[in-house]
């Protein structure tokens, strides 16, 4: 059976980017965040230890977006590898990260990138 957990909208003021002012200036980032893995278990104990701890998930995205990277896709492999490296149960991982506020002409909401990896 496969369970898919969902961080949704995560909104991280950070400092990515290849231009100079981007690590100065910062910006607002949103991240979303999928994770798929067996949770039956949880389904019948009610206990925290047989799932995935997504409070655990979140940490993990925060202490990666504090680290400056020119590249998001930089930022969300690190990401990946580390929610891998926790719950090694993990079958499926997507990540996507938008920067609200990228330096370039025209209106728009943002430029995202997405990651995903199937173990």
């Amino acid at each position: 059976m496969t369970s898919k957990i969902f961080i949704e909208d995560l909104k991280i003021f950070a400092y990515h980017g290849v231009l100079p002012e981007e690590t100065i200036l910062g910006t607002y980032y949103i991240l979303n965040v999928e994770v798929h893995a067996d949770l039956w278990k949880a389904v019948g104990t009610d206990d925290l230890a047989d799932t995935i701890n997504y409070a655990e998930i979140n940490g993990i995205i925060h202490q990666e977006m504090k680290i400056n990277s020119k590249l998001m896709e930089h930022v969300a492999g690190r990401i990946l590898k580390n929610i891998k490296l926790k719950f090694s149960h993990v079958k499926f991982i997507k990540i996507k990260i938008t920067k609200t506020n990228p330096p370039m002409k025209g209106e728009m909401h943002g430029v995202s990138i997405q990651i995903e990896n199937e173990f």
